[in-house]
């Protein structure tokens, strides 16, 4: 298939509330992960992976990091076919009002769609972690004669009715679709793949239009996607699952984002950020190598640029520029880094201001947290893990779901105890 018939259009997300305070002055897919990497960095290497060189992004809420992200990453030379821009949501004589949905913000983009003359549109969600052959699912959308292709994983039973279900026939035309459905005699009219113990399909909110098509679904009403759009085009399209049986993660809250970013510092993550064959594009920052001063490592993924002093780390991830004091123990925690390395006279002004450096200080005990970029918690601070602790939200910081969150920029003073 000739990829160049392809246009990857990339939804940049709402205002994120459930990632809170994470995406308080950034959108979701800005969002840090893994130490030195952004969740839109996901989607936009699985279409480079694929030949698919023409890519938008549409943005709207907190958008400043992200579109700052995307020109120093996916800057195209003259050389190149494609192109990759950014589609901010804007004011025109023929709508006042910001992106309502997922399919009202792709209406408000038609003109842009229509002149990058694409035969097909594929429809990306920004804040999602997997790696997806989006040639092979474009190719299964012209062979069968589709108008409309949905992503489909297989679920559990359990799992079933916190998606939206869609039922395929036996040449995999989609027949039936329920949201998130509870009601145990629904749930056993929508069984269709041939896993036993997975035998529901979810909608991964990934999606091949003809383009054609897209233009005359988006005519009708309906600014969602998944709610509105796809019931109605089943009703008069023909729409198609692909079923992908990798591993995918929708990462729309503080407990899933906590959960992958840690799975991914075990021996065998079902994510693997190291296929030389497939890498995962970032910003190269240039930054030298971490240095270990004495410290205890297990189970932990570290960024560029990062200074250990006798610390002891366990089952964390520790972002680019981190400083860790003495004698601090680490334990289940994403740390994202910093924007910068203080200078001496920067440090003198902490020591006037009596504020602590960026990074954690020495003599401090962190367990199950977030700590976001360029947070400054100083010595002796006691971050503690209580299972059950109410979800609260303070000046300096956040519990969610028994986590720990705190927010970019945030002061904890010394001997802080949480």
């Amino acid at each position: 298939m000739d990829m160049s018939n392809v246009l990857g259009l990339i939804l940049g997300g709402g205002r994120g509330t459930r990632l809170f305070p994470l995406t308080h002055e950034r959108s979701k897919p800005a969002v840090p992960l893994a130490g030195k990497y952004r969740l839109i960095d996901i989607p936009m290497s699985n279409c480079f992976h694929a030949g698919i060189d023409k890519i938008a992004i549409l943005t709207q809420f907190n958008s400043a990091s992200l579109h700052r992200h995307i020109y120093r990453t996916y800057g195209r030379d003259m050389f190149t076919k494609g192109w990759v821009q950014i589609l901010a949501a804007e004011q025109t004589p023929n709508s006042e009002n910001w992106y309502q949905g997922t399919a009202d913000a792709v209406r408000k983009q038609m003109v842009e769609i229509r002149e990058a003359k694409a035969e097909y549109t594929l429809i990306l969600s920004g804040d999602h972690l997997y790696r997806m052959d989006y040639r092979a699912f474009c190719e299964f959308h012209k062979d069968s004669g589709a108008d409309v292709t949905i992503a489909v994983q297989p679920v559990t039973r359990k799992e079933a009715t916190g998606f939206g279900i869609l039922k395929l026939d036996e040449n995999h035309q989609i027949v039936e679709f329920q949201e998130k459905p509870k009601d145990p005699a629904v749930l056993d009219g929508l069984t269709s793949g041939t896993d036993p113990k997975k035998p529901y399909m979810a909608s991964m909110g990934i999606y091949v239009f003809r383009t054609e098509t897209l233009f005359e679904l988006l005519e009708t009403k309906g600014d969602d996607f998944g709610k509105e759009i796809i019931p109605a085009a089943m009703e008069t399209h023909r729409v198609m699952g692909f079923q992908y049986d990798g591993f995918w993660a929708d990462i729309g809250t503080i407990k899933s984002f906590f959960d992958i970013n840690i799975e991914l510092t075990q021996e065998a993550p079902a994510f693997n950020f190291y296929d030389a064959n497939r890498p995962i594009y970032t910003r190269p920052r240039f930054l030298p190598g971490t240095i270990v001063h004495d410290s205890s490592l297990q189970n932990v993924m570290l960024g560029d640029g990062c200074r250990l002093y006798h610390a002891t780390v366990r089952d964390s991830v520790i972002g680019l520029r981190s400083i860790v004091g003495k004698e601090t123990t680490l334990n289940h925690v994403v740390m994202m880094g910093s924007d910068l390395y203080e200078t001496a006279d920067q440090k003198r002004e902490n020591v006037r201001l009596k504020r602590p450096d960026i990074g954690i200080g020495m003599g401090s005990m962190i367990n199950y947290a977030i700590i976001d970029k360029d947070v400054r918690i100083g010595k002796n601070v006691v971050i503690r893990y209580i299972p059950d602790r109410p979800d609260e939200q303070a000046q300096n910081w956040t519990a969610s779901g028994g986590i720990i969150v705190i927010p970019k920029g945030a002061i904890i003073p010394d001997g802080t105890v949480l």
